[in-house]
């Protein structure tokens, strides 16, 4: 019997659930419908499935692995994107790893942050599925529509159970939509799909044969490291950038659908997580530290700090520690328009948070100011920062918590609570937690340039002293 083996796609940015959600850590990894991120949610939907296949961005490699072990996941390849190619490419590079599992396997591609509330309808969904593909059909799943949705668009099929799509439309208007929702004929485009590996490359083959050379040469050249597939850049670069839904789903005459109808939510925006969320008598979501009076239909969310509110009206107000948004709840699709701004202003706030996280931990930039910069820094236990050096700064280092090795210039140090080093300006320096529990310090660099491209990496457990001056990672 073939394998079927879920495909988690775990490559997109979420900028419309900024500032939460941001290009360094992205929504998928975030916890915003429960004690699980999204990527956990999603892999542990499918457990009754294969090992999975997770293809992600390469800057989250060491956050995605990490998040997957603390559910007991174990996936059977992680492959790294080194640039962004669009959803068929990348289901492409799994089809190939699939193939080398089982040459007649199936898989299941999902991505990493959508909400399913009823699993047991959607793993019957997958079954009938998986059943189709067998018989050489490239399935998607259709959402039952529940209102006129503008958002999402449509796929049309008047048969019962597995039948075939006659016919993918773009995001209508609201009177469209709502004409859609009305004849029963028309479903969400879940952007869910089953099928064999190989038809799926055969397809594609027929539309994109420069897609599937690309990935093919990029697989081949691929470089093991550690749990991850490195795809080769240059050759992933060849590939066009282009969706499942162009390149193969629009074109091939094997697409048919699966109806769903398990409480399902894409959480793209704001207003999503807002309904699908519990609410109070006022119908008010609060997520954190906050005190509404007179409210209604709002959203709130707090990172770490109180959200006081009065007087307000279907309005979201997200706080996080370096960020608030504040927006009417019908106009949260433009929150992508905010990011774009800064973007276009070299802000680092649409792409990392104030607390950073990195493979061996993270920091956190807590105060800054001209000619210094304070973090509280965390390090894993086991884990190790590079042996780096810096041309334009000098660093303090004050243990918290734990236990820390400091490496300065071939001297070795142990450190402990309440204990400090100084870090002079051009010294080879490292820092490991040798302890067995998490490392807390508090660094305070001080020089005429403090910024985090001002490191020189000597050697590194994470694989990233090949750029020699680069991000602390």
């Amino acid at each position: 019997m073939a394998k079927v083996i879920p495909v988690i796609l775990s490559g997109g940015s979420g900028t419309r659930l900024w500032p939460m959600s941001r290009k360094a850590y992205p929504k998928q990894l975030l916890r915003l419908t429960g004690p699980n991120t999204m990527l956990q949610q999603t892999a542990l939907r499918v457990t009754h499935l294969d090992d999975p296949i997770v293809v992600c961005n390469q800057d989250h490699r060491f956050m995605v692995a990490e998040q997957l072990q603390e559910v007991g996941i174990s996936p059977s390849n992680i492959i790294l994107e080194p640039v962004a190619r669009n959803t068929a490419p990348a289901i492409a590079l799994a089809a190939i790893k699939a193939l080398q599992i089982d040459e007649q396997a199936i898989i299941a591609v999902f991505p990493a942050d959508h909400l399913i509330k009823n699993q047991d309808t959607f793993a019957e969904a997958i079954d009938v599925a998986v059943n189709a593909a067998s018989d050489g059909k490239l399935v998607t799943f259709g959402i039952v529509p529940n209102a006129p949705e503008t958002g999402y668009g449509y796929i049309r099929s008047t048969g019962e159970g597995a039948s075939a799509v006659q016919g993918f439309v773009e995001k209508p208007n609201l009177e469209t939509a709502q004409s859609y929702v009305d004849s029963g004929e028309y479903f969400w485009n879940s952007g869910m799909f089953v099928f064999k590996a190989s038809t799926y490359l055969s397809e594609l083959e027929k539309n994109q044969p420069a897609m599937v050379n690309a990935c093919h040469a990029a697989l081949d050249a691929a470089i093991e490291d550690l749990d991850f597939s490195r795809v080769d850049k240059d050759a992933f670069s060849q590939s066009p950038d282009d969706s499942i839904d162009y390149a193969v789903m629009e074109k091939t005459d094997a697409a048919w659908m699966v109806p769903l109808d398990a409480d399902w939510s894409d959480v793209g925006a704001w207003s999503s997580l807002w309904e699908v969320m519990d609410k109070d008598a006022s119908n008010n979501v609060s997520l954190g530290d906050v005190i509404a009076e007179d409210c209604s239909g709002c959203l709130f969310q707090s990172e770490d700090q109180l959200i006081a509110a009065i007087g307000l009206e279907d309005i979201v107000v997200i706080d996080t520690k370096d960020a608030v948004l504040v927006a009417k709840k019908d106009r949260v699709q433009d929150v992508k328009k905010i990011v774009e701004k800064l973007k276009s202003t070299d802000r680092s706030e649409h792409l990392l948070h104030r607390e950073v996280y990195r493979p061996w931990g993270s920091y956190d930039s807590i105060e800054n100011g001209e000619r210094f910069q304070v973090k509280r820094i965390t390090v894993k236990p086991g884990a190790s920062l590079s042996l780096q050096m810096h041309h334009h700064r000098a660093e303090h280092w004050i243990v918290v918590e734990g236990t820390a090795l400091v490496e300065v210039d071939e001297k070795h140090l142990m450190l402990t609570a309440n204990q400090s080093v100084y870090i002079p300006l051009g010294s080879k320096h490292r820092l490991t937690n040798p302890g067995k529990i998490p490392l807390e310090l508090i660094e305070v660099q001080s020089g005429t340039y403090l910024g985090e491209d001002d490191i020189v990496r000597y050697e590194d457990n994470y694989g990233r002293v090949e750029a020699k001056i680069a991000n602390k990672q």
